[in-house]
């Protein structure tokens, strides 16, 4: 049943691949939209005052609109992306295949410089970009030369683990870093009690517990030595792997600088137990090993449990298709030509050309249009969309692809191209870890130069290091990050990368897709008129009862809204006598009177007038954006039923609510009335219709020009812009690629977390701040007094820990 489904018509340009494109002209020669990137038609779109050709209104509207009031660039998004992180000038360029593999691991920029590095070493590996942001790398790699089942195990090792990236969101790492916090716990209070009883006091000069001198000594140090290096090497071993990425990486980082401090006391401890002197600092890289691992252990843990408040979501990509015959096989054994049978309610596997069947297709998981489309034989059939009512042959096009799988490239391209924002601290690790080995050493010379022992000049240094130990700084992102995101799970906000705190703050353009994120997404009854004094429940029950046989989603929705009616076929069956479906509409006898429901112009073409009143309706619930269902018996209509994707509930309170401030720009794939409502809503600022979803990166890209950009939708279709923006946030009942994209998920579906989502990051934000300008300020006193001489390892240690506990608690304020 077609009913008022939106004609393929008016559909943009088909997919590169498909005979309509190849019938116009040869794919080789063939024009591409100078905003989304498709194959433009015969008679491409033109600007009137301008260069450049596109393949459907929609995006010659943007480009016209953004190019005049930001002039904006026209590169496209990801091209753009990939030339901000790639000097060379992008992947896009190399000629080779990509393969997208994540990466458990990454924490800083110096990752990415790393596993980028060591990728590009391998033979056959043409090019890497790696985003610690997102957990991701993308390889371009020569097939002949390397396999893509050996490329994880290339960028695997030092700490690093790759995987598929497609089967990745299916693992849960639990609790895979809690052994090495825990031992080295264990063994940090064996290590610290022996202080305790038998060194602290010789330090002040007073007698220990117990005398241990001689052997009773060594074999007392001896056993703190192992004990610590347990600790060391093995809990502080992501410590010294990323002080070690930092040196390859040629970019000192805050590992760099704990690693420093932890391997030096260490050092200069081992040396005086071989020496057999008193004072050891052991105590010192027990600490520093174990403040910053239990910190970073705290925030993932918060993490974890924020993303299990996530429901499972479904995965949309086909894994088999069924061939004309029955025969079900393997995506990849597919072949172009081939022909395919899809029956109602299964998802299109691959781009292709209706070769015998007509169905309703509901397009909005890749185009983001609400209304089912009407296909027939010869029309482009996108992979990914779904066939409502009847069953289709479909005939495989000539690239054997998926408009949704290039949907999930394009996405994974721009996560992977995605610069790693790197924490305020990394940032300002390039300076103060050399500055602090500059002082450290100096302080050191200056010392010795002045007539102190080797032993206390190196001791000095030694200081100099510890009390600039940057645990604080270590803990004052984390911390803070691990509060925000315990603080967006309670507003049921689960966030995905962190750097949606430093982002999210700066927002000036806030885009909002329509179907799914500013409607309900489901196909429901608007609005019922009747006419003849027919009551409206009793209008509905007769059509509900009727449509409760079709498939349609339409047909659906008015089923759904009878008032006891047959919802399911048999229950149907028995009330429902001579039942027919046609194109636009169904007929059959309901209680010994034949009903007609369906397309007004169905209704038409059977006898049935339309009243002057009701046809008055009909072009109302069209102006309103509406799908007009008429419904008639007797050689009349006798009322129409308005179907449509109603707005949220809370649409108008959380437009208020994001519109504080930021600029509100609305993008959708639909057209005409449906689109044109949302220019009339309060704090929408601008509207774009009829774009398709290939654009929708682009469009959010060239938004960008006006200043921060972020962008919430649900949609597979809305996946690329969501990894575009500089703040992507998914609406928790969209698809599993929407919320693969995005920086922060809704999980209760509830639009005015929207707003909340902001609130939270700007306050974290101000959290991070204010630990960040603790911890210097701690800096800024102790470094100046250890230089001096005024401290030794033991009080420096103390002021490092005292530092890192005024910033756990300020972390640990509500916010």
């Amino acid at each position: 049943m077609g009913y008022e489904s939106r004609p393929s018509t008016d559909q943009s340009a088909p997919e590169a691949g498909s005979s309509s494109a190849r019938s116009t002209r040869p794919a080789s020669d063939a024009a591409t939209c100078d905003l989304c990137g498709l194959p433009t038609p015969a008679d491409p779109l033109t600007e009137p005052d301008g260069d450049g050709t596109f393949c459907c209104r929609g995006c010659l509207e943007v480009s016209r609109t953004l190019d005049r009031a930001d002039d904006a660039p026209d590169e496209s998004a990801v091209k753009s992306r990939l030339d901000e992180s790639q000097d060379e000038g992008g992947l896009d360029d190399l000629d080779g295949e990509d393969a997208f593999l994540a990466v458990d691991g990454m924490h800083c920029s110096t990752c990415e410089a790393f596993l980028e590095t060591t990728a590009e070493r391998t033979e056959g590996v043409l090019g890497a970009t790696a985003s610690y942001a997102t957990d991701t790398i993308r390889l371009v790699y020569d097939p002949d030369l390397i396999s893509a089942d050996e490329l994880p195990e290339l960028v695997s090792g030092h700490g690093y683990t790759a995987s598929d990236r497609a089967a990745a969101g299916e693992e849960t790492g639990s609790d895979d870093g809690l052994a090495p916090l825990l031992l080295g716990g264990f063994f940090g209070m064996m290590v610290m009690v022996w202080y305790v009883l038998f060194l602290y006091p010789t330090y002040f000069g007073y007698e220990p517990v117990a005398d241990f001198g001689g052997y009773a000594g060594s074999f007392l140090a001896s056993n703190i030595w192992v004990f610590t290096s347990f600790i060391l090497f093995y809990t502080g071993y992501p410590i010294l792997r990323g002080a070690y990425v930092s040196l390859r990486a040629g970019r000192p980082n805050m590992d760099l600088l704990v690693a420093t401090a932890a391997l030096g006391s260490y050092t200069f401890s081992a040396v005086a137990t071989l020496l057999g002197r008193g004072h050891l600092y052991f105590d010192v890289t027990v600490a520093i090993v174990l403040v910053v691992t239990a910190g970073t252990r705290y925030e993932q843990a918060v993490k974890r449990r924020a993303t299990g408040l996530l429901s499972e979501l479904t995965e949309r990509q086909v894994d088999d298709a069924r061939l004309e015959t029955g025969e079900t096989v393997p995506l990849e054994a597919v072949e172009p030509g081939d022909r395919l049978l899809v029956r109602p309610g299964e998802r299109v596997p691959l781009d292709g050309e209706i070769a015998s069947g007509t169905a309703a297709i509901d397009e909005s998981l890749v185009t983001g249009e609400s209304l089912p489309v009407d296909k027939a034989p010869g029309d482009f059939v996108r992979g990914g969309t779904v066939v409502t009512d009847a069953p289709i042959v479909l005939t495989v096009g000539d690239e054997a692809e998926s408009t949704l799988d290039r949907l999930v490239s394009l996405l994974w391209s721009i996560q992977s191209a995605r610069p790693g924002v790197q924490r305020l601290a990394d940032k300002l690790a390039t300076v103060f870890v050399p500055l602090v080995v500059v002082l450290a050493v100096g302080a050191a010379v200056v010392s010795l130069a002045t007539g102190s022992s080797p032993s206390d000049a190196l001791l000095l240094g030694l200081t100099v290091v510890i009390v600039s130990c940057p645990c604080a700084l270590g803990l004052a992102t984390p911390l803070a990050i691990a509060a925000g995101v315990q603080a967006a799970a309670e507003r049921g906000v689960v966030v995905a990368t962190e750097t949606i705190f430093e982002d999210a703050p700066d927002v000036d353009v806030v885009v909002l897709d329509k179907t799914g994120t500013l409607t309900t997404g489901t196909m429901t009854v608007e609005r019922v008129h009747t006419a003849d004094a027919i009551a409206p429940d009793d209008l509905l029950r007769r059509a509900g009862t009727l449509e409760a046989l079709s498939e349609h989603p339409i047909a659906t929705a008015v089923a759904d809204a009878a008032p006891g009616s047959a919802t399911d076929d048999d229950a149907a069956g028995d009330a429902v006598a001579a039942f027919e479906r046609a194109d636009r509409g169904v007929t059959g006898r309901v209680d010994g009177e034949h009903i007609t429901v369906g397309h007004p112009d169905f209704l038409r073409e059977r006898g049935l007038d339309i009243p002057d009143a009701l046809e008055s309706c009909v072009a109302d619930v069209r102006e309103a954006g509406h799908v007009p269902v008429a419904v008639g018996w007797d050689g009349r209509v006798r009322g129409v039923i308005a179907v449509g994707d109603s707005p949220r509930a809370e649409l108008d309170d959380a437009l208020e609510a994001v519109a504080a401030g930021r600029e509100v720009v609305v993008l959708t794939g639909d057209e005409g009335p449906a689109a044109e409502g949302l220019r009339e809503l309060d704090g929408v600022d601008e509207v774009f219709a009829g774009v398709p979803p290939e654009a929708k990166a682009e469009t959010v890209d060239r938004l960008r020009g006006r200043g921060t950009v972020a962008m919430v939708g649900d949609g597979s279709n809305d996946a690329p812009a969501l990894a575009a923006a500089d703040v992507g946030i998914a609406m928790g009942g969209g698809t599993k690629l929407a919320t693969d994209a995005a920086d922060a998920v809704i999980v209760d579906d509830d639009l005015e977390a929207v707003a909340e989502t902001f609130t939270v990051a700007t306050r974290t934000h101000r959290r991070i701040r204010q630990n960040l300008g603790w911890a210097f300020a701690y800096n800024a006193v102790a470094i100046p007094l250890a230089v001096a001489g005024l401290l030794n390892p033991l009080f420096a240690a103390i002021a490092m820990a005292a530092s890192s506990a005024l910033v756990v608690c300020n972390s640990a304020r509500s916010i």
